[in-house]
């Protein structure tokens, strides 16, 4: 009887369930983002365009000179791991660290590029279309019309330049420089750039580049200084990459009396 009452209670007990299979990182999702992942990223902002001045050039060029600040305000660094690929470039995969503390490299389309700088000291390893600096047609009632020019610099260190803080991050942000100046060495087949958490890679208006041709506009524009314009980078945010500034051509400092620019609602 005992037999039979324990086959019965087995015949009528629910099937023995196995445990769910651990979560898999998505195919869609950005690790920055999927919860099985939840990894440290950065998240990359562009501080407003400052310090303008215009400068003509002895070949009567009119050019705006701007300083310009790519700022880490994410939960980990923008840390880039790049190998040979060429004579003067390098295929980059970008490192993300996992709340355990595995750090893993991902594949994003970065690449650096040993750059010429000569006023500067000669060639650097710099991450290429790190940042864009693009000028835009301004409408009477404040949106931005077409773009009518894109300055030349686009490639950046990722250095740890000038320490700049976040809110809600004080343990993250490290007291000193993680990332220094960039590589100059030609010889080097590994080269990692990066900026901390709460650091900022600063380039001052009179550097190489640091410009946007303005030669024959007249009239009110917006400047935008745009992060990582492809999207080669992973991170937390991409809705905050962009900031402005509106200018009235000829450029003079003071009061522009513009429209109050009005960004888009992708912005």
């Amino acid at each position: 009887m005992l037999v039979l009452a324990a086959i019965l209670a087995a015949l009528q007990a629910p099937p023995a369930q196995t445990p769910p299979p651990p979560l898999q990182p998505s195919a869609t999702l950005s690790p920055c983002v999927d919860p099985a992942v939840r990894a440290r990223c950065p998240d990359l902002v562009m501080a407003a365009p400052s310090d303008l001045r215009a400068e003509r050039t002895r070949s009567g060029r009119r050019l705006l000179r701007i300083r310009n600040s790519i700022e880490n305000v994410g939960s980990g660094p923008v840390e880039l791991f790049a190998q040979r690929t060429g004579p003067r470039e390098m295929a980059a995969r970008q490192v993300l660290e996992d709340p355990p503390g595995i750090r893993r490299r991902y594949q994003t389309g970065a690449e650096v590029y040993y750059t010429s700088v000569p006023a500067r000291g000669g060639d650097y390893w710099k991450f290429d279309d790190a940042a864009r600096f693009e000028l835009w047609g301004l409408f009477p009632d404040g949106r931005r019309a077409g773009l009518v020019r894109i300055g030349p610099k686009l490639r950046y260190c990722l250095r740890d330049r000038d320490r700049v803080g976040v809110p809600g991050r004080g343990s993250r942000v490290p007291a000193r420089r993680v990332f220094p100046a960039c590589n100059q060495s030609a010889r080097k087949t590994e080269v990692t750039l990066g900026t901390s958490v709460g650091w900022a890679d600063v380039y001052p208006a009179s550097y190489p580049g640091n410009f946007i041709e303005v030669t024959g506009l007249v009239g009110c524009f917006v400047v935008l200084h745009r992060a990582d314009p492809d999207r080669h980078i992973l991170e937390l945010s991409e809705a905050n990459n962009v900031s402005a500034r509106v200018v009235r051509l000829p450029f003079r400092p003071g009061r522009q009396g513009c429209p109050r620019y009005v960004p888009p609602a992708s912005e």
